[in-house]
């Protein structure tokens, strides 16, 4: 769909009875109100719809809350989780009168982003393929009051129920670390993530390919094609939003959260991108793993924004229990080709021009994909445009350097609080073109502060374990 017009004569064939008004707020998820199939006109396209957005969070005060959303029609889709035939749109955020963009919506953002790497000239289009990865689990209970918190997640897979009486209880269960690639019955999701797969195509989201992930409990990956930022974006939510749901109509729940389990491996989001123009490939070239000059020096901008990007790209004060050392997580800052323990690594599957791009390996799954995409590219322009070299490649198992060798690798941030402390001094590359404005960073500081502290003054659970009897 990529008029107005064709949306509307999409919805009418279809039988269409509701509209589903979709966009993205400030921390990555999914907001939406929705209204009668007769209110959808050309008009809505391009007079926008309006709504009170004093409730998002991070957005407008109650005095000033009118807001536009703005619906493009290359996002429609019909949903496949309503009952009632339903048309989804998803809208950027405009300003009233005026109907500028507003400068805290994060697909604004990514929009703004694009702008501004063909205003450079350096390219027209930037190419990303995230890869996320997710949990399934049959049964999750949390809660946390002033005398008390606990939480306890479950799955028939995971290796703590081999002992449980399931009447009967068949094993297969997956040990820790040990679920990558294992067919059924070990694998019990097959189906599952396969449903999945083919309901995101249906909603023009191009599989690549899903499998059982490396932990235990239901861990699963599945890989959607490149595309351009925002479209990749767009892509990202229709994936969540998809195995969420799918999840849920089976009776499970799935979580993007990146760190659920304790001594397994957490979920990444590892994020392959890329340079084009004129419909060519800039990163291919003579240099170091066949890369060309501009494709070293994105990563020298990567890799000397690293921390900040931290921000964005792991923004919970759970991604941290992820970028660990000893579970595949990639906190070594350093390159190198097919090498899996660095932050970036140079996949070498295809020696095809067009394939060849750069993988950034930190980034986990709660990141909102706009603000993520955005802040990557924009440090990857940073460091084609100021000829960032990134120093000289790691082709070793860093997860096995010498400690005197190791402590010469720069590592990623060890907290959140410290990732935002990288971000307040670190953000000149990302308010270039407008794309990140001071008072977006400044809004995204104090409401992650707030996180960092709702964790630091709650006694955890393990605390007794350790330090009741002193």
């Amino acid at each position: 769909m990529s008029t107005a017009k064709s949306v509307i004569e999409m919805a009418r064939k279809q039988g269409v009875k509701m509209v589903d008004i979709k966009f993205v707020d400030t921390f990555g998820s999914w907001q939406h109100f929705s209204v009668p199939v007769r209110e959808l006109t050309a008009e809505c396209f391009d007079e926008g719809m309006g709504f009170d957005g004093s409730s998002i969070r991070g957005w407008k005060s109650i005095e000033a809350s009118d807001m536009l959303a703005m619906p493009d029609p290359a996002t429609a889709f019909v949903d496949p989780f309503c009952s009632v035939p339903t048309l989804s749109l998803t809208c950027t955020i405009a300003e009233t009168g005026t109907k500028e963009a507003y400068n805290r919506d994060p697909r604004g953002i990514a929009h703004r982003a694009e702008k501004y790497l063909q205003k450079t000239g350096v390219a027209d289009a930037a190419v990303f393929g995230p890869e996320a990865e997710f949990f399934v689990f049959d049964n999750v209970q949390y809660d946390s009051k002033a005398n008390g918190t606990f939480y306890s997640v479950d799955s028939a897979e995971g290796i703590w129920n081999m002992g449980r009486d399931e009447m009967p209880n068949l094993g297969h269960k997956i040990r820790h670390k040990e679920g990558y690639f294992p067919v059924a019955p070990s694998d019990s999701f097959q189906d599952l993530r396969t449903e999945m797969c083919l309901i995101m195509e249906e909603l023009g989201v191009k599989i690549e390919r899903h499998h059982h992930e490396v932990a235990t409990a239901g861990q699963a990956e599945i890989d959607y094609r490149f595309d351009t930022l925002v479209k990749s974006a767009d892509a990202m939510m229709v994936y969540r939003y998809v195995v969420k749901n799918v999840a849920s109509k089976h009776g499970k729940t799935a979580t993007f959260m990146p760190k659920p389990l304790y001594g397994d491996n957490g979920s990444g989001m590892h994020t392959h991108q890329s340079l084009w123009k004129k419909s060519k490939p800039l990163f291919a070239g003579n240099e170091y793993a066949g890369l060309s000059q501009m494709a070293l020096y994105y990563i020298g901008g990567l890799l000397k924004h690293a921390p900040t990007l931290c921000a964005f790209c792991n923004p919970t004060t759970n991604s941290y229990k992820r970028l660990v050392p000893g579970y595949e997580a990639p906190v070594n800052l350093a390159y190198s080709s097919r090498n899996r323990s660095a932050a970036i690594r140079i996949p070498t599957y295809s020696g095809s021009p067009k394939a060849r791009r750069v993988e950034y390996r930190p980034p986990d799954p709660a990141a909102n994909p706009y603000l993520a995409f955005a802040a990557m590219l924009m440090a990857g322009l940073d460091g084609i445009q100021n000829k960032i070299d990134p120093g000289e490649p790691m082709d070793k198992n860093l997860y096995e350097l010498p400690p005197e060798e190791l402590a010469k690798v720069p590592q990623v941030p060890g907290s959140l609080g410290e990732a935002l402390s990288k971000l307040e001094k670190d953000q000149e590359f990302l308010l270039k073109g407008d794309v990140f404005t001071a008072d977006f960073i400044e809004m995204w500081i104090s409401a992650k502060r707030k996180e960092v502290d709702a964790l630091r003054l709650r006694p955890h659970p393990f605390e007794f374990s350790m330090y009741y009897d002193v």
